[in-house]
């Protein structure tokens, strides 16, 4: 062994004796989140609103799990097998406490794909003379069955391959635009393969390119065979599911338990179903036979792997990027953290070991998580909960769904999506802060409707990254320019006393997408530094004029005064020099006004100088900026006039009460 291969091999050795305990304990804590959690759930506050959760969302993920089974193209039985094993692995890996994961509108379609054109259809019912040894299904649905779980695992393998090549941190490249027009375009056509549900039709399998519009051209062409008892049974049901929703949330402060309209409304109608017939005196369809328990684990089909590469590509960016959203808006709205890496992991996890118990692809539904926002969930005990549920349905109440009608579960499917569907609002925002925002919306979604959700998001992040990158060129990185004394009136030394708590930043970058995420950080760390700050000298004011994202000024110059230390009672001031912010998107706008309301919380006051009028415009539009004083002004030096005003009318306060 030569010299240089003995000294490689000794200092990984040495770094493998270097490891102790307690990195063994960081690295479980970071891969499973639920070792963090679980020791410091409270049960006396926690259990009482979880248990209530998990009991309103057992509901949702069982009618769920049965219609976007049927909408990949299986037996219903598999859409409550993958209403329960993926969330019990979110659970453990994923760190998004108001995260569902389970069946998804936008994985079925495209998994459907898949199954449609690799197990054509044939005519016989669900459940026929050729039975298999699995649940005494049909050899027909167990093939088809095949095909969907060898996508969930495909595409598991996928989102686990992006976990360990840490491509988690790429997500800045999904905008919110784009986001917002795939998941609409998305539900737009999950809505589409509901019409024939809804208006009790009989009709074939489309797809492909332009699909969307064969489909209402056969409907059209069809118009006649349209069954008036279901179209009549589905108005009903859809009217009466928005308006208890609406009444829920409306009234949602004054009612702890909101009304499970939907549970109400399947009992219902299936023993309506039932007693009437309905079955075979009007020819409505039915769910059918609901086989009872959990079949042993199977590995799907290794051999249709390299068939269903399309549609697992597809499975694993669109259910991670509408899953990660999810996590990243609970995370902001309840003050906690989402890995985006991890919930690679997480969700790659919950596709790969539920493929081999007949699941179909999972991922987080949007209808899932309001759930659990509105019923006031805390934890994902609330999700385990609702797995022991939809295991008591599994096991025996499954049969009794055999009544239940197509239509009505149709309507469920398609007024959960109503939270997808009215991001069509999205436009007026986007057309208001930045109009190229509004024409990548526009086409992602046409995109997304003539072709796929995958398709569409692809063309979504590409146009984004095209658009950026002509836009980059042609913006102006201002350097920070020294501020005069006569200009920041520091004369008087009292004067400079008063501004002693006075930070100026300069933003020298356009604020979008691609930097908006390094801006907050590095604000974030000039808020927080508590720590005097260093002194600067005379010699070194070309430091001052580093062309950089931001540059802060010690004490609101560059001309080296010492800085007193920051005293934690009185409110500091941040001042933003906007003048080289040239041009900003949704995302940043979005990223900076947050940072404004956030730093009031912290005693901080965040002014705006040297602002464009279409900057105020839209800062004014996107958020709520109520202050008792002025946040924007023409110039660093009104802003700093206002503040030395500001403090002097607070001294003359203060004299005066004494």
């Amino acid at each position: 062994m030569t010299g240089s291969k003995r000294k490689k091999k000794n200092a990984i050795w040495r770094k493998v004796h270097a490891l102790r305990c307690e990195d063994f304990k960081v690295w479980g804590l970071r891969r499973l989140p639920v070792l963090e959690w679980a020791p410091k759930y409270s049960w006396k506050t926690d259990l009482v609103p979880d248990t209530i959760s998990g009991m309103m969302l057992a509901v949702q993920q069982v009618t769920q799990g049965l219609a976007f089974a049927i909408l990949s193209s299986v037996h219903p039985v598999f859409g409550l097998y993958g209403s329960l094993f993926p969330a019990i692995i979110y659970a453990v890996f994923g760190m998004g406490r108001h995260v569902a994961t389970g069946t998804f509108a936008l994985t079925s379609l495209i998994s459907a794909n898949a199954v449609e054109r690799l197990v054509p259809p044939m005519n016989s019912s669900f459940t026929t003379s050729n039975h298999s040894v699995v649940l005494g299904l049909s050899d027909f649905e167990m093939q088809r069955i095949g095909v969907a779980a060898a996508v969930s695992l495909l595409g598991g393998l996928i989102q686990v391959a992006m976990f360990a090549l840490h491509l988690g941190s790429a997500t800045f490249l999904l905008t919110e635009p784009v986001i917002s027009a795939m998941t609409t375009g998305a539900a737009t056509h999950v809505v589409t393969s509901q019409v024939k549900y809804l208006l009790g039709m009989k009709m074939p399998y489309i797809s492909g390119p332009l699909g969307f519009f064969y489909i209402y051209a056969y409907i059209f062409e069809n118009i006649k065979s349209i069954q008036l008892e279901a179209l009549l049974l589905s108005v009903l049901s859809i009217v009466l599911l928005v308006l208890v929703k609406e009444l829920n949330e409306k009234f949602k402060g004054k009612i702890k338990v909101v009304l499970p309209i939907d549970l109400i409304l399947i009992i219902a109608t299936s023993v309506a179903c039932y007693y009437a017939d309905m079955e075979f005196n009007y020819g409505l369809e039915v769910v059918g036979h609901i086989p009872e328990g959990i079949p042993p684990p199977r590995p799907p089909p290794m051999n249709i792997l390299p068939e269903v590469v399309t549609e697992a590509f597809g499975v694993a960016l669109v259910g991670y990027v509408a899953s990660l959203a999810l996590a990243q808006g609970s995370a902001k709205k309840f003050n906690y953290s989402v890995d985006d890496n991890q919930e690679f992991l997480a969700h790659g996890l919950s596709n790969v070991i539920p493929s081999f118990f007949f699941c179909i692809p999972s991922a987080a539904a949007m209808g899932r998580t309001a759930l659990l926002y509105s019923t006031g969930a805390k934890t994902q005990v609330a999700c385990l909960i609702s797995c022991i549920l939809v295991v008591v349905v599994i096991y025996a109440i499954g049969p009794m769904l055999y009544w239940l009608p197509m239509c009505v579960l149709a309507s469920i499917i398609v007024v959960g999506l109503k939270g997808m569907l009215i991001q069509f609002r999205d436009l007026k925002k986007y057309w208001n802060v930045d109009k190229i925002d509004w024409s990548i919306w526009v086409s992602t979604y046409v995109f997304t409707i003539c072709f796929a959700a995958n398709v569409g998001l692809l063309y979504g992040v590409i146009c984004t990254i095209l658009i950026v990158v002509f836009r980059f060129p042609r913006a102006t990185t201002l350097s920070l320019k020294q501020i005069k004394e006569v200009e920041c009136r520091f004369k008087p030394e009292s004067d400079f006393e008063s501004l002693q708590l006075v930070k100026i930043v300069s933003v020298n970058n356009p604020l979008v997408f691609l930097n908006a995420k390094k801006f907050h950080a590095d604000l974030l760390e000039i808020i927080r530094k508590e720590s005097t700050e260093v002194q600067q000298l005379p010699g070194d004011t070309n430091k001052c004029e580093q062309n950089t994202l931001l540059n802060p000024l010690p004490n609101g110059n560059c001309h080296g005064e010492s800085s007193a230390q920051q005293l934690p009672s009185e409110k500091r001031i941040v001042i933003l020099d906007c003048s080289g912010l040239t041009f900003f998107d949704y995302t940043g706008l979005s990223v900076l006004t947050q940072i404004c309301m956030d730093s009031k919380k912290r005693n901080i006051d965040v002014l705006l100088a040297n602002c464009k009028a279409s900057l105020i415009k839209a800062m004014k539009f996107i958020g709520k900026l109520e202050s008792e004083s002025p946040i924007f002004f023409e110039s660093l030096s009104s802003a700093v006039g206002a503040v030395q005003l500001h403090r002097n009318v607070c001294k003359l306060n203060e004299y005066s009460e004494v």
